[in-house]
């Protein structure tokens, strides 16, 4: 059974799971019923990220625009322009054993694509979620809920994986911003033209 985390915790991933390797981090959401005449298009990202909390350069921000890292170590599966149905909307695949060493943690984010001029925010989504599988065996590990907790942002820090003594663990972050990807982007070093 997975381990359902609340905002703030954080689990062991790799201790307790000895000789995980590849895992797939789902993230989904849901669109709240109301009529504004334009589709959400919500986007989840990766940000590899050294021990100053930064890109070490563009190529370690994986998004539609960059789907795959050099190392393979993160792979992002492609856009779903909707979020319609059920289950992950967007999924991102991590090969843990081929992270860069610089690399000490993969934030994983939601934005809103063209939010401002869209006229939207996250107070209209409800139902997010990440999701932790070991794709050995589709097992899911761990699991976070975000809840309604979101009003005029247009981006989330939903969680991120982190390395702690030699082994990786879960932070159920679960963060707002406002200024979708741009302020991601400028929070995590990454300069956007």
């Amino acid at each position: 059974m997975p381990i359902s985390l609340s905002k703030g915790q954080k689990v062991d991933l790799t201790k307790g799971n000895p000789g995980l390797k590849n895992i797939m981090v789902g993230l989904g959401w849901d669109v709240n019923a109301f009529d504004s005449g334009v589709d959400f298009d919500l986007d989840a990202a990766a940000f590899m990220l050294g021990a100053d909390g930064k890109c070490p350069s563009d190529k370690e921000f994986i998004f539609y625009g960059n789907l795959k890292h050099a190392s393979e170590a993160v792979e992002h599966l492609g856009d779903n322009l909707t979020g319609s149905g059920d289950g992950d909307d967007e999924q991102i695949m991590i090969d843990l054993s081929k992270i860069p060493a610089n690399i000490e943690k993969i934030a994983f984010t939601v934005t809103i694509y063209e939010a401002d001029q869209r006229n939207q925010n996250f107070g209209q989504v409800s139902n997010s979620f990440i999701r932790i599988v070991d794709s050995s065996n589709n097992t899911e590990l761990i699991r976070y809920d975000l809840g309604e907790d979101f009003s005029i942002e247009t981006a989330v820090v939903v969680g991120e994986l982190y390395k702690h003594n030699g082994e990786w663990k879960f932070n159920a972050i679960g963060s707002g911003f406002q200024g979708g990807l741009a302020a991601l982007c400028g929070h995590f070093g990454i300069d956007v033209a």
